[in-house]
C-alpha cells in the first residue's frame, strides 16, 4: 500500500512539476501562431528545417525539446498543425537530442567528452531526420494529437485566442498526467522491490555485446529504465562505486542516448498520433549498431597502440 501511495504522490508531483512547463508553453505557441512573431521566425528557420523534411515552424518544438524536455518539445507539437510524417520525424529527432543542458551536464559527470555528447546527440537527430526523411514517402495527412481537439476557424479576438490556448494546454497536461502517474508507481515498485539490481544482473549478455565490462550494467539498467536525467544518481554513483571506466561509461552513454527511458520516452509519444513500434524500432537498432561499431573501433585503436608500444 505505502508503495502505490509513495508512487502515486511521485507521479502527482511529477505531472505538476511537468505540467507548470507544458501548460504555458502551449498556451504561448498557441497565441503566438495568431501574431506576426512566429510567422517571422518560421520564415528565418524554414530553409534548415527543409533539410530534414520539416516545416519552418517545426523548429518550435525542437528548440523547446532540446532546450527544456521532451515534455516541452511536445508541448510545442501540440500546438501546431503538423503532418504524420513531420511529427514522426520529430518524435524520432527528440529522441535522440533534448534536455541537453541537464542530460549534457549528467553525461560530464559521469566522464563522457562534451563533444562526444554534442556530436553524437544532434548527429543522430540530424541524421535519422535525413534520412527518414527520403525514404519514408507517405505520412501525408495531417497528425491527430490523441483527444486534443481539432484545430477551429481563427479566432477574431484576443479572448478567442486564449480560450483556445487554454483548451490545448488543458488537454495536453491531462494526457500527460495519464501516463506520467501510471509511470511513476512502477518506477517506485521497481525501486522498493529492489528490481533494478535484478534487471542490472540480467543485462549482462548486452553489456558483452556492447563491448563492456559488467559492472557497467548498473549505469546502464537505470538509463534505460529512468533516464539519463531521471536515472542521474543511480548513474553517477554507479560510475564511482563500481569503478566504471572512462571508456566504459562513454560507449554506456552512446548507447543510452539512443535508447533511454525506454518506457516512458516511447508512450509520451502516443498521443501524438503516430506509430510508435517504428520509432522504438528506430531507436534500438540504432543504439545497438551505432554503440557496437564504436566499440569495435575503439578495441581496434587499443590493439594497434599496443602493437606500436611493443615494437
Amino acid at each position: 500500500m505505502s508503495t502505490l501511495k509513495n508512487g502515486l504522490k511521485a507521479g502527482l508531483k511529477t505531472t505538476w512539476a511537468l505540467g507548470k512547463i507544458i501548460f504555458p508553453i502551449t498556451l504561448l505557441v498557441t497565441m503566438l501562431q495568431y501574431t506576426p512573431v512566429l510567422p517571422f521566425i518560421i520564415d528565418l528557420v524554414a530553409p534548415i528545417m527543409g533539410l530534414f523534411g520539416l516545416s519552418g515552424d517545426a523548429a518550435i518544438p525542437l528548440v523547446l525539446g532540446n532546450a527544456l524536455n521532451l515534455y516541452a518539445g511536445i508541448a510545442g507539437i501540440l500546438s501546431l498543425e503538423l503532418t504524420v510524417k513531420e511529427v514522426f520525424i520529430l518524435a524520432v529527432m527528440l529522441s535522440f537530442s533534448h534536455n541537453i543542458f541537464i542530460e549534457t551536464g549528467v553525461a560530464l559527470k559521469v566522464g563522457v567528452k562534451l563533444w562526444v555528447v554534442l556530436v553524437v546527440r544532434f548527429g543522430l537527430a540530424g541524421l535519422s531526420a535525413i534520412i527518414i526523411n527520403l525514404l519514408w514517402k507517405g505520412g501525408g495527412e495531417v497528425a491527430q494529437y490523441g483527444f486534443a481537439p481539432e484545430a477551429a476557424a481563427a479566432p477574431e479576438s484576443w479572448m478567442g485566442i486564449l480560450l483556445i490556448g487554454l483548451e490545448k494546454a488543458s488537454f495536453g497536461v491531462l494526457q500527460l498526467a495519464m501516463i506520467v502517474i501510471p509511470l511513476m508507481i512502477m518506477i517506485q515498485i521497481l525501486k522498493d522491490k529492489k528490481y533494478l539490481q535484478k534487471i542490472s544482473t540480467m543485462l549482462g549478455p548486452l553489456t558483452r555485446l556492447l563491448g563492456v565490462e559488467k559492472n557497467a550494467s548498473l549505469t546502464l539498467a537505470s538509463g534505460l529504465i529512468f533516464g539519463l536525467a531521471m536515472g542521474a544518481g543511480v548513474m553517477i554513483q554507479a560510475v564511482q562505486e563500481d569503478g566504471v571506466s572512462k571508456k566504459d561509461a562513454t560507449l554506456v552513454f552512446i548507447f543510452l542516448v539512443a535508447c533511454h527511458a525506454i518506457v516512458e520516452d516511447t508512450l509520451i509519444f502516443i498521443p501524438l498520433g503516430i506509430p510508435i513500434w517504428p520509432l522504438l524500432a528506430i531507436r534500438v537498432v540504432t543504439a545497438l549498431g551505432l554503440t557496437i561499431f564504436v566499440s569495435y573501433m575503439w578495441r581496434k585503436a587499443e590493439e594497434k597502440e599496443k602493437e606500436v608500444v611493443s615494437t
